[in-house]
């Protein structure tokens, strides 16, 4: 089971690999006010998914704060509640 893992693994890199190797042409990324950003394309893809995926852990970042202060409260109401009855 681990060597198939290990096989799909080292399959995914490789045609992730020859992705990136086959969209070297530069691309334009226009910006306000004439700005542009010359790079290949792979970069800008790879940059795109990175930044979503870090605006995505930052939005997560306040409901997890939330949980894990909910479950301190229910943890401590908890305690209280047998503390109370021994």
């Amino acid at each position: 089971m681990r060597g198939l893992l290990w096989a799909s693994r080292i399959v995914l890199f490789l045609l992730l690999f020859a992705f990136a190797i086959k969209n070297t042409d530069p691309v334009g990324v226009h910006f306000f006010l004439d700005a542009t950003w010359h790079a290949p394309l792979i970069i800008v893809v790879l940059a795109s998914f990175a930044g979503g995926a870090g605006l995505a852990v930052l939005f997560l970042l306040g409901t997890l704060l939330g949980q894990r202060r909910e479950l301190a409260r229910l943890l401590r109401s908890v305690l209280a509640r047998l503390d109370g009855e021994a």
